[in-house]
Formats: C-alpha cells, structure tokens, sequence
C-alpha cells in the first residue's frame, strides 16, 4: 500500500538570529554579572530541596508510603543531607548575585555555613508551623484534621515555604529565599516577601491573592482573608523607596483582616481589631478597632406601573 510522502519540516533561518541574540547577550544588553557568565541558582532544583525539606519536617504525613515508625530518623536524615548538600550548591550560586564581586570559593564557604544555620533552626521552624497549623484547623470549620490542612490549604503551603525562605534570607541568602517565595507564589496564588517577619498561629483564609511586603511585621495568632494587601504607600510624584527601609504596615497580635482590604505604609493595627472586607487604610488603628466600609445607601425598587 502506497504511503503519502512524509511532510518536510521547513528549515528556518536562525544564523542571523543567533548572532543577534549573543551581540544582544554579550554587548548591547549584557545583564550578566560583572559581565560575565555566573550560574545562578536553579529553581526547579530549589524546589526539589524544599520539597525534601518540607517532607522530613512531617515525614509520616509527607513522607514515602509505608514509613515505619522505626525508620523514621533515618529518612529523614537522610533526606535531610542529600537536600542540604543540593542546598550548599544553590546558595553559593545565589550568593554570588546577593555579593556582587564574592569569589566562588568564598560563596561556596559560606553557603556551608548558612546552610549549618538553616538546619540548626529547623527544629523552631516547625514549632512555629505546628501552631500555624493549629490556628488553621481552629479558624476553618471545613478543616476535619491538622493533615487536611497541611496537605490541602493552599496557605498552609504559602506559610511552610516563608518560614523557610524567612530563615535564608535573615541568613543572606536572599536570592535563593526569593526563588522559594516565588515558588510558593505560583502554586497557591500567595505573595510573601521572605523578609516579612510572621509571628505564630499565622493562618491565610482561602489566600489567593493575598499579598505581604518585604517589612511588614506580623503579630501573633492573625488571620488574613482572600486578596489582602499589605503594601508600602507611595504618594504621587514621590521618590522611589529607598531598599529595606521599614515602609510597610505593622500587624499587632489577634487581628484579622478580611477579603480585599488594602492596608499601606508603615502604619500600625492594634491588637485585636478586626478590618472589614474591601477596606482600604493608610492610617494607624488603636487596639480593639473595628473598621468596615461605610454602608451603602439602596434605593427602593419602583413599579412601572
């Protein structure tokens, strides 16, 4: 039986393309660092370290099917040593670009000793995600158990990875904490700046599109809803804010922040207030306040006839 001819696939010009690109890369738009090629860290890598780090910090609910309760150390110190010997080769590429001029064999030195610090603060890490889970299971009245909340809530997952990318980043590794963050961010919808400061029983409602700065500060056992901004306040016409320098809000202890509230600058909310939904604050709230839009006016409905 007679086949019809296979279709060719059309050869395209690329030389002129290619040599564009490298002038592109190597002289008119060179971004490299110090102008040279510098590896950077590697996301999907990171993203495996985290995962294995995540998974030895709840190994029996994470962890392979079939752990026994005997094996359970020696998973996760091995999980643990592979994950922190990856996590050595990511943040000395990164501190590279965190350092301008650090040499490789200098980043390499101290990414050893950032990721000692790292492993050192895991056991408080979990601590804070435990009672982070604990205010989940609380304050959702879906949530049957503290497994359907770290398996399912997407802010679960959102609050794990800032814990972690916190550490790094107080440690300098700022580069790979951003990675982290970015990670979590594309998964669950959730922005958190790694250098936000986040106290315990943290819990995201929902999440999506809830949004936290690089210095904000939260207090402990606050609850933020679905689209919540904490930002920095930019007046029109204003400079560029100068980096690190406290301009996002402060959160005292027990408040909770509902759906779409908008709260700028390097303001304070006192403990225990409750902000409303869509509420939009550039001013500072004494404890115990309660805030909400102001009630919109209905007109009645009249016959036609």
């Amino acid at each position: 039986m007679l086949r019809a001819p296979a279709a060719r696939v059309p050869a395209f010009e690329l030389g002129g393309i290619v040599a564009e690109l490298r002038y592109s890369r190597e002289v008119s738009h060179n971004i490299r660092l110090g102008g040279k090629v510098t590896e950077a860290p590697a996301a999907a890598t990171v993203a495996e370290i985290m995962d294995s780090v995540v998974t030895a910090l709840f190994p029996t609910h994470l962890g392979p099917h079939g752990l026994s309760h005997d094996r359970v150390d020696l998973f996760v110190t091995n999980a643990l040593s592979t994950a922190f010997t990856r996590l050595g080769d990511q943040l000395a590429r990164g501190l590279q670009f965190d350092a301008n001029g650090l040499s490789p064999l200098e980043a390499k030195r101290r990414a050893q000793a950032i990721v000692q610090g790292f492993a050192r603060q895991l056991p408080a890490i979990r601590a804070l995600l435990v009672s982070d889970l604990k205010a989940a299971q609380q304050r959702d009245a879906s949530a049957e158990s503290l497994a359907e909340v770290l398996i399912c809530h997407p802010g679960s997952r959102a609050i794990i990875h800032h814990r972690l990318a916190h550490a790094l980043h107080g440690a300098g590794a700022r580069l790979v904490a951003r990675i982290v963050a970015a990670l979590a961010h594309a998964t669950t919808g959730i922005d958190i700046h790694p250098g936000a400061s986040i106290g315990p029983g943290f819990f995201i409602a929902k999440g999506t599109g809830v949004t936290i700065g690089e210095t904000a500060v939260i207090g402990e056992n606050v609850c933020l809803h679905q689209g919540v901004t904490l930002g920095e306040h930019a007046a029109e016409g204003a400079a560029p804010p100068r980096r690190r320098v406290p301009r996002h809000p402060i959160i005292e202890n027990n408040v909770t922040i509902h759906a779409g509230a908008t709260i700028l600058g390097r303001i304070t909310i006192g403990a225990g207030s409750v902000i409303g939904g869509n509420v939009w604050l550039t001013r500072s709230l004494p404890p115990g306040s309660s805030v909400t839009q102001a009630a919109h006016a209905v007109s009645p409905i009249h016959s036609l006839d």
